[in-house]
């Protein structure tokens, strides 16, 4: 059986910044390049390319040599190393989907080892990751060789991950290795277009800002095992909407107190609020399956008020709750700051600290990433409506865009504020809206 080699990198020119990813496959018998991959994956960390380059990596070897085939993994990036070994922590929230898709690929390989090495040995994959990026700062994509071709049009697809010296794997033949869900479309047939159903900005609301996630796109997209005939599955065309809904306001939101696990109601203002994203969601385009809602008593009420008005009844998750503040309830930013100095300042560096008597933030992204993936795989294709709370919302959207846990402290939701999130089959999930009080402006 042949031993491969896998050497990966991955760059940020910025940090975060415009980056990309290199990967390289070698037999290890005699160090002949079996396999070369690159891709320039938008507007990103250094860490995440890293792991983009080894899942690349992973997912070629697979391909070469099948399940249970023996791989050796070098690269210069200290982190992902240690943490793909089990030697180091994950604390980095936003590494921490891409470290699981990393090791569902390891399983099914056979790694005789993780090895740190300098980057001057790494030059190979390095050189592969700033091709891409030198090709996607030209509106060019890398190609397997370093040649380079026009962007396509929309959000990227991906490059097919070559053997070396090959040429372009043709249309209907299995492909040898590649980082898109979508094929590369022949001269004649026009690329497929996932037709994108775009919730917040359809008519009256077409001021609304909707651009393109094509970053959270790339740093998302999986690939997927090749089948019959082309070996690609056909793109999602339906997309499951998941919609995120902020309860209105409460005394407690006035006063900005923090509020979790107590059960404020809505004021008559919040209340008011609730009724307007009510008659809002009762019009077209929205057509709700589904409305579902944090256990809290603020959550509900603004949840009924719109299942009144669709004709729904209203399902209650428990992970969708908001944070628990513990000690904290009902206390001022000031007032907390003032009383508990060192368990703030803890709190504020590292998303595993809880407050006193409370919950963490790693703790709610895990329950809340929980309570996502059900909606999404129970109600494929349809559209939710999941009304809920300030930490959980933002959860969800940072786990879209695959963005670390540090992003929270740099997103504003206004209460009974709208977003948007739509989950694709095939790969990507694309933030469409977000923040969105159009309705209470009427």
């Amino acid at each position: 059986m042949t031993s491969y080699v896998i050497e990966a990198d991955g760059g940020s020119r910025g940090n975060p910044g415009p980056a990309g990813y290199g990967a390289v496959v070698m037999d290890a018998s005699d160090g002949q390049v079996l396999a070369e991959a690159a891709e320039a994956i938008g507007v990103t960390t250094n860490n995440v390319a890293e792991y983009r380059g080894l899942i690349a990596g992973l997912q070629a070897v697979l391909r070469l040599g099948g399940e249970g085939a023996p791989v050796a993994v070098r690269m210069d990036s200290k982190l992902v190393i240690e943490q793909m070994a089990g030697r180091w922590k994950i604390k980095n929230e936003g590494l921490r989907p891409l470290a699981m898709e990393a090791g569902a690929l390891v399983r099914r390989l056979r790694v005789t080892e993780w090895t740190w090495i300098p980057r001057e040995r790494n030059k190979h994959a390095d050189r592969l990751a700033n091709e891409a990026m030198d090709a996607a700062a030209k509106g060019l994509t890398w190609k397997a060789g370093g040649t380079t071709q026009p962007e396509p049009h929309g959000e990227p697809q991906g490059e097919p991950l070559a053997a070396a010296g090959q040429a372009p794997v043709a249309e209907g033949q299995p492909p040898l290795a590649r980082t898109s869900a979508l094929p590369t479309p022949s001269p004649t047939t026009p690329p497929p277009v996932a037709h994108q159903t775009d919730l917040l900005d359809i008519g009256a609301i077409s001021e609304i800002s909707a651009p393109t996630a094509s970053t959270a796109a790339a740093q998302q997209r999986t690939a997927t095992a090749p089948a019959k005939g082309t070996g690609w599955a056909p793109p999602t065309r339906v997309a499951t909407s998941l919609l995120l809904l902020r309860h209105g306001e409460t005394a407690l939101s006035v006063e900005r107190r923090f509020s979790g696990r107590g059960d404020a109601e809505l004021t008559p203002n919040g209340l008011a609020q609730a009724a307007a994203a009510a008659e809002r969601l009762s019009r077209e385009p929205y057509r709700l399956d589904v409305v579902v809602s944090s256990p809290l008593k603020r959550a509900r009420q603004t949840a009924e008020a719109v299942a009144g008005r669709t004709g729904l009844d209203v399902e209650v998750d428990e992970d969708l709750r908001e944070l628990d503040f513990g000690d904290w309830e009902g206390h001022t930013f000031t007032e907390v700051q003032r009383r508990w100095p060192a368990e703030l300042s803890a709190w504020l560096a590292d998303p595993e600290t809880a407050p006193p008597g409370g919950e963490s933030f790693a703790t709610v992204a895990r329950r809340v990433q929980a309570a996502g993936e059900r909606l999404v795989e129970r109600y494929e294709g349809k559209t939710v409506l999941a009304v809920s709370h300030v930490t959980p919302i933002k959860m969800l959207l940072r786990l879209a865009l695959l963005a670390p846990l540090e992003s929270l402290y740099r997103m504003h939701l206004d209460v009974a504020c709208l977003s948007l999130i739509e989950y694709y089959a095939d790969g990507p999930a694309v933030v469409k809206s977000f923040n969105d009080t159009s309705h209470l402006r009427r």
